[in-house]
């Protein structure tokens, strides 16, 4: 099998968790090597996600590092065999490859969980709304970008529009709401969308609205998408640099207790829609 230059974020998620595996298990890398029969230099390229491992040697490692988690093993013995090319790879050597990574983590979520407090959600924007935040970066990407990252964008929306949709839970700031992204007419569109979007049984918004007292959790900002089991959880924020995916369990426990506690102190679904209506009126 060859070597990637470039391994997906996905590949990569399945090289990090065998390394997890074999550390739990006190083994070195050429211990590893040795019990498949293989040498170090392989264990380090499959570690690396520069090389694939095949399903019956993910299955082989799993048992030599005492791995009980059957679940587990199965899902990552799916990752080891998925060949998937989705529609996100189109945009490869024209986007970074972040947007790709951030697709086919989405592709393949059991859920979703957004928290933002400044801009609307990527799943709930509108092109106009979603073209006046790409085109106001700085630095600006050329004018040719700015529409790749739109139509990428507004694709991205199958997981929630498709006929067997993930569940997706939205916790947003009334301050993203109100700030009028690409100017008043485009506010209100974008207002009309989640509402339209909100009323699906597979989507909840609710609003953190401005009355609250003592409220400061805006580090809680993120993407949360499900794996099959919770040990293959991703968190993704936005960095300096693009965007950071984060899958170390003890992050992933810290994470889960924030969008909980942002989600009990946010209005209810109805509550939300109500004050959506009242701003969108406003405009």
């Amino acid at each position: 099998m060859g070597t990637r230059r470039e391994p997906a974020a996905r590949q990569l998620r399945l090289a990090t968790e065998l390394r997890r595996l074999r550390d739990a298990a006190g083994l070195s890398s050429r211990q590893a090597a040795e019990l498949l029969g293989v040498n170090s230099v392989q264990i380090s390229q499959i570690e690396a996600g520069t090389t694939g491992v095949s399903e019956e040697r993910l299955r082989r490692l799993a048992a030599h590092y005492a791995c009980t988690d059957q679940a587990l093993v199965d899902a990552l013995a799916a990752f080891a065999t998925d060949r998937t090319r989705g529609w996100w790879e189109e945009y490869r050597g024209r986007l970074p490859t972040s947007f790709l990574d951030l697709s086919e983590l989405e592709h393949h979520a059991t859920f979703r969980w957004d928290v933002d407090f400044l801009h609307v959600p990527g799943l709930l924007q509108t092109e106009d709304y979603a073209r006046a935040l790409f085109a106001c970066r700085v630095p600006q990407p050329p004018g040719e970008e700015v529409e790749l990252r739109v139509e990428h964008r507004m694709r991205r929306r199958v997981i929630i529009e498709e006929p067997s949709p993930v569940p997706y839970d939205v916790l947003v700031h009334e301050a993203a709401l109100r700030i009028k992204v690409g100017g008043r007419a485009a506010s209100r569109v974008q207002l009309a969308r989640i509402l339209e979007l909100s009323e699906a049984d597979h989507v909840s918004v609710r609003v953190i609205p401005f009355e609250l007292d003592d409220f400061a959790d805006v580090t809680a900002a993120m993407v949360y998408a499900g794996g099959v089991v919770p040990r293959l959880d991703t968190v993704v924020r936005d960095g300096p640099h693009g965007a950071l995916f984060i899958d170390s369990e003890a992050q992933l426990a810290v994470f889960r207790a924030l969008f909980r506690r942002v989600e009990t102190v946010s209005l209810g679904p109805e509550r939300s829609r109500d004050l959506i209506h009242r701003l969108a009126k406003e405009l």
